[in-house]
């Protein structure tokens, strides 16, 4: 069985911490351990593969999470591209909209940033202790126990905890065993992935082309690589193309010379691990129950329409964070961070569902809209439901993790 050398029956947070066990060693799993393990906590991070690596391509840091980076002393200089600008326009090449990222994050205090995710992880397990991080460990049972919780394993061994956080994505086993309702698609997909192309991604200007039954992005990600997705109609039916890359250069060939450039490079190879459903969960009042919660994509998946799924996951980090400092016990804790976190993530969960796949005639009024007030929308948006209060009270910390 394997045990951590934390209190045996703790119910609240004490001098001596708490024994933190974590399911998934992905950013959210790595964040929120990092957070607790700096907090005293005693923490162990359960994934089942075989090492901690990143999937997929690139994810946006804006604001809202490049603060809760912070507040875990992450540093995040020189990592992937910062942005200045999103243009926004339609696949006959009609303006919608400009957004100033440079002006929404010197309101909101830090950079929108597009990094790499094996980049983002890689920042985040700087410093933290590998040690505490056992892979090659898949659940199989995760139960309340009277004094704390349990999680059993395909090998045989058994985990005693004072609390459980679920961070094992959309998938997530977890979730499963709390008996929590599971994400339901939105009949979309994402073609994405990270490409090389320096003249195009030696740039800080991000753009998104909408069009009739389709959407795509280019946003630069730092060192001459260039994040793309194609957004396409998708049901459970989905037979996939004997050429994925055939069907993109049919749908999207012709909406800019830079989606053209991008087209002629691509190759089926790259669309190996491509598309990726969008799905999106019900948001419960509660994600848990006992000493048991979810975290990140476990507890709300959501479309990528915002970008917004990495910060939504840090959000809880800082949430549960400082819930667990302040709670009676540890059920009073998570529920208080579930209840904190449920109308911001819902509010965001509801806007990434909004179809952004329209015809240019519907499209057209957008384009009447001045910039500047695209932009104060989305930095009221993005500053409204990322707990600004909160988040003033959190410091950022630069000193090193201590190990309990």
């Amino acid at each position: 069985m394997w045990k951590s050398n934390g209190p045996r029956n703790s119910s609240a947070p004490t001098s001596s911490g708490l024994r933190v066990l974590i399911v998934g060693a992905g950013v959210g799993g790595i964040s929120a351990a990092r957070g607790l393990l700096r907090d005293g906590h005693d923490v162990t991070v359960f994934e089942r593969a075989a090492a901690v690596r990143a999937k997929g391509g690139a994810v946006t840091i804006w604001p809202n999470g490049a603060k809760v980076l912070g507040q875990l002393g992450v540093d995040m200089d020189g990592a992937g591209q910062v942005l200045s600008e999103v243009r926004v326009s339609t696949a006959t090449g009609r303006r919608v909209a400009e957004i100033d990222l440079a002006a929404l994050s010197a309101t909101l205090g830090k950079p929108t940033r597009m990094v790499p995710r094996r980049i983002l992880l890689e920042r985040l397990m700087d410093g933290f202790p590998r040690e505490r991080v056992r892979c090659d460990a898949r659940v199989v049972g995760v139960r309340n126990t009277s004094d704390g919780v349990r999680v059993d394993f395909a090998d045989g061994a058994s985990a005693e905890g004072d609390l459980l956080i679920g961070a094992d994505g959309r998938h997530s086993t977890v979730r499963a065993a709390a008996r929590i309702p599971e994400a339901t698609h939105t009949g979309w997909c994402s073609w994405q992935g990270l490409i090389e192309l320096p003249d195009l991604a030696d740039s800080d200007i991000a753009v998104i082309i909408i069009g009739e039954g389709g959407n795509l992005g280019l946003w630069p990600a730092g060192a001459g690589r260039l994040q793309w997705w194609f957004d396409l109609p998708w049901s459970p039916d989905f037979v996939r193309p004997d050429s994925p890359v055939d069907t993109l250069r049919a749908h999207f060939t012709g909406w800019s010379p830079g989606v053209d450039r991008v087209l002629a490079k691509l190759t089926d190879d790259d669309l190996r691990m491509s598309p990726f459903p969008h799905f999106r969960h019900p948001i419960p009042r509660a994600w848990g129950h006992g000493r048991l919660t979810l975290l990140g994509d476990a507890a709300h998946t959501m479309p990528p329409t915002l970008a917004q799924g990495t910060n939504q996951a840090l959000l809880d980090t800082m949430v549960l964070r400082r819930s667990l400092a302040s709670a009676h016990s540890v059920p009073d804790a998570l529920r208080r961070y579930e209840k904190i976190r449920r109308r911001k993530v819902a509010a965001v969960s509801w806007v990434t569902a909004r179809q952004v796949s329209h015809g240019e005639a519907t499209l057209k009024p957008a384009a009447l809209l001045p910039s500047g007030l695209t932009t104060r929308a989305l930095t009221d948006f993005i500053r409204a439901t990322s707990h600004p209060k909160l988040s003033a009270e959190t410091s950022e910390e630069r000193t090193p993790i201590d190990t309990p």
